[in-house]
């Protein structure tokens, strides 16, 4: 891979002219060192926002949209200008919408005051900049991602001041006055530059511009090499390199469809070397690349979103990340293994290849970054410190490569970092004004309250809703958006059922706490009596039918510790966040399988299909989160967890393809589903799962031997 090679999402949205005309703009002789030096201003200027700065955070905030409306709007042309005189036109109606950008965010800096001494009375000049603010953001919205997010932005806002009053039943909303709307959208702090904004300039930012460091000093190569040598000489290696090395690069690059391109370029030509089905070989490329958005660090935003919609802190979420994504790449490598069984794939030797040994020694340094921002989280630095003393121990561990890093290359990776981050930013920004809306109206409670209604209290039905939902979304929203309107809606609607689940087993095992018996004392003091000792899960849910809405919330908090609950509510999220990454892979719109299938040359929506199917683990984890103790239990339950639903989701792989080391019989087939979901059911019981676990282990070696005994033919 080039080391010069962005790692920033592709922007599929716009269309082909206009990204040449982009390109003719980075390559031009005055305006590309201009766009260049302004990439720079605007790295430089976000390292003092996280580090130096004592502005405050709306005019942080303000600055943010200022600097990135300004580069978006010299890197993303409006329109294709078809004359020289018409790209002229173009690129001074770009330059005018970014500089007003721009005097949108100074202008919140010298009158915001001002208009807080005037009782927040809107004079003209606040009407002229909250107006364009909100018209420039999602002018920037609709160059980067589409019209999807403009359109339901604009759509939430005349919600809010006009038609939501004329919608009748439980989405009714009175109105608020088109001065009140628009100062909550961009003065008031609570809309573009409210907490969303927040997280794009503090740890999305920073971790972007560490990936970009890393990329620029030639981990990325590093991270490739080391997986071919780790993976490439076993069969089917290059498969596993692509799961593995998708892992890695996506560990920094927080971008799938980034991943894809930079990743797939090698190893999809590998993988259709070694034997694999060119379209097989995209769809692990997407799969594995989708996988990214799950890796800590960055996650794709992902985790520093879910700690400030949560109160919990990075560590613990990224802590907590780590074997549910571990197991998610285990899952595509699964159905690599038994594709390359039955494709009769090749091992690649290269002779001239180095060994692992000599890769790692050879770039260990690279690995050192990753140690420091792990320590500098552990030593109890704040995520945006942490990101910032690792960008600097990758250019103190440059100098032990043979090509350390210079002014040029440092400059290249700030610059490379704000072109990288561009699009997220304009995405965040945006997304902020449906967050302010969701929070404005209570939308989201009335949401969550209704996904309770349909699903009839069922934890499986709500999860089967938010993942229909995703998908929908998914089809106009990229993931990180997807998530945070998931999130806002129907967060709290699994929260409470994941909580209520424990509360039910706390019953069930007759360990109520004192106080949490005092609740039931007021609702149902005639059953007093069967709190006091061991029950059935029919009497405890009887039990807790007859408590009132309006004490659940106190049940819960009286019955479960802190602890519990907070990791209830990440266990919510995490299933939003994992089911918003399938529109990733899931046709019609599955932008990362597309990315795989041009460079494969393969049908775009085949490819999509044989991408959602490899990527199955992104139904399987989510259940795990909401019914097992995968991320909120103690250490020991994490991992038996984890070694169960491993070999679970193998016997599930095995199951669907039909195939193991070799084919399957029909009633091996079968069998092998029953003991795969008995590992991944959450029956509570150790010896079922060792019993399935003893049957999937029976059948694997049988299904071995008899493959040996064959010859490694695949029976007709």
């Amino acid at each position: 891979m080039d080391r010069n090679q962005s790692e920033g999402e592709p922007q599929p949205a716009v269309r082909d002219d206009t990204v040449s005309e982009a390109d003719e703009r980075l390559g031009h002789r005055l305006l590309g060192p201009a766009i260049f030096l302004l990439a720079i201003l605007t790295s430089l200027t976000h390292l003092y926002f996280n580090t130096f700065s004592t502005l405050s955070e709306v005019w942080t905030s303000a600055l943010h949209f200022g600097f990135f409306g300004l580069l978006c709007a010299l890197t993303t042309p409006m329109l294709r200008g078809r004359s020289p005189s018409g790209r002229r036109l173009v690129l001074g109606l770009d330059l005018l919408f970014g500089v007003a950008a721009v005097a949108c965010a100074v202008y919140v800096m010298l009158f915001e005051d001002q208009l807080y001494q005037r009782g927040v009375n809107f004079d003209t000049g606040d009407w002229i900049v909250s107006i364009t603010a909100v018209v420039l953001v999602l002018e920037f919205a609709r160059r980067t991602v589409g019209w999807f997010i403009p359109a339901l932005c604009v759509v939430a806002l005349t919600y809010v001041a006009w038609w939501g009053q004329y919608v009748e039943g439980i989405f009714s909303f009175p109105g608020l006055t088109w001065e009140t709307v628009l100062f909550r959208s961009y003065i008031g702090g609570e809309g573009m530059l409210g907490s969303i904004a927040r997280i794009s300039w503090t740890y999305v930012f920073m971790f972007i511009l560490f990936g970009a460091f890393l990329v620029k000093s030639g981990a990325g190569d590093f991270i490739i090499e080391l997986a071919r040598c780790a993976a490439g000489r076993f069969v089917g290696g290059p498969g596993f390199v692509a799961v593995f090395s998708s892992g890695l690069m996506g560990s920094v690059s927080g971008s799938s469809v980034a991943n894809t391109v930079s990743t797939g370029v090698i190893t999809i030509p590998l993988m259709r070397k070694a034997g694999f089905p060119a379209r097989f070989a995209a769809g692990v490329e997407a799969a594995a690349s989708t996988g990214g958005q799950l890796m800590p660090p960055v996650m794709g935003a992902g985790a520093f979103i879910m700690a400030s919609y949560t109160q919990v802190s990075y560590l613990t979420i990224i802590a907590v990340a780590a074997l549910p994504a571990i197991l998610y790449f285990l899952s595509v490598a699964m159905f690599v293994r038994v594709e390359a069984r039955r494709s009769h794939a090749v091992k690649l030797e290269d002779e001239s290849a180095p060994s692992f040994k000599e890769v790692l020694l050879d770039g260990w340094h690279f690995l050192l970054p990753l140690v420091v921002l792990v320590a500098a989280l552990i030593y109890g630095f704040t995520p945006t410190y942490a990101a910032g003393i690792a960008i600097l121990s990758v250019i103190g561990a440059s100098r032990l490569s043979r090509h350390p890093m210079g002014l040029r290359d440092i400059l290249d990776a700030l610059a490379m970092g704000s072109r990288n981050i561009m699009t997220t930013a304009i995405l965040l920004i945006t997304v902020g004004l449906i967050v302010m809306v969701v929070s404005t109206t209570g939308i989201g409670n009335t949401f969550s309250l209704m996904i309770t209604d349909w699903a009839g209290g069922s934890l499986l039905v709500t999860i089967v809703l938010v993942a229909l939902a995703s998908l929908v979304l998914g089809m106009g929203l990229p993931v990180t958006a997807a998530y945070i309107v998931l999130a806002t809606l129907s967060a709290p609607a699994i929260y409470q059922l994941i909580a209520q689940s424990q509360l039910l087993e706390l019953m069930m095992a007759g360990g109520l706490p004192e106080q949490a018996k005092a609740i039931f004392m007021l609702a149902a003091p005639d059953r007093m009596e069967l709190l006091n000792a061991p029950m059935d899960r029919a009497t405890a849910e009887s039990l807790l039918a007859v408590v009132p809405d309006t004490f659940s919330s106190q049940l819960l908090e009286q019955a479960l510790s802190p602890a519990t609950l907070s990791m209830a509510l990440v266990a919510a999220h995490m299933v939003i966040f994992w089911l918003s990454q399938d529109s990733n892979v899931t046709p019609p719109v599955c932008l990362t399988a597309f990315a795989a299938a041009a460079i494969a040359g393969t049908p775009q929506m085949r490819t999509g299909f044989t991408a959602w199917k490899l990527a199955k683990g992104l139904y399987i984890v989510p259940l795990l989160f909401a019914y097992s103790p995968l991320i909120t239990g103690d250490l020991t339950e994490m991992l038996v967890t984890f070694g169960f639903a491993l070999f679970g989701i193998y016997a599930v792989v095995g199951g669907l393809e039909g195939f193991l080391e070799n084919r399957l019989q029909l009633i091996e087939r079968l069998l092998i589903f029953v003991a795969g979901g008995v590992m991944l059911w959450p029956h509570g019981l150790i010896g079922l799962d060792v019993a399935g676990l003893v049957v999937f282990i029976a059948l694997f070696a049988w299904n071995r031997r008899r493959g040996r005994h064959t010859g490694g033919a695949v029976p007709a």
